[in-house]
């Protein structure tokens, strides 16, 4: 049997992988969401229009998840007191993995 293909369609799909196990990869969980402005990672955060490397993920030391911007205005309201918003431990950031 000889097949000859005449066009190819690719279609693909991406993911930021925050290193959480789930069920599938059409699992809608709330560990899927940016625990400061509730949009999904594979969105973006309010302040930017296009989501991507534009508009990364910043993990903590405390292993929580956050759109950059997001945290950035989180960490520079007084209220912060630089800490993760989740779990008010000091706030550090995890080097890359």
């Amino acid at each position: 049997m000889k097949v000859i293909v005449h066009r190819w369609n690719a279609i693909a799909q991406w993911r930021w992988d925050v290193g959480q196990d789930g069920d599938g990869p059409d699992e809608d969980s709330e560990e899927d969401l940016c625990g400061i402005c509730r949009a999904s990672y594979e969105g973006c955060c309010p302040t930017c229009k296009v989501p991507g490397d534009d508009c990364p993920l910043i993990w903590g030391k405390c292993s929580h998840v956050f759109h950059m911007h997001c945290l950035l205005k989180w960490i520079a309201t007084p209220a912060s007191k630089s800490q993760c918003p989740m779990d008010r431990r000091p706030w550090g950031t995890r080097k890359s993995r």
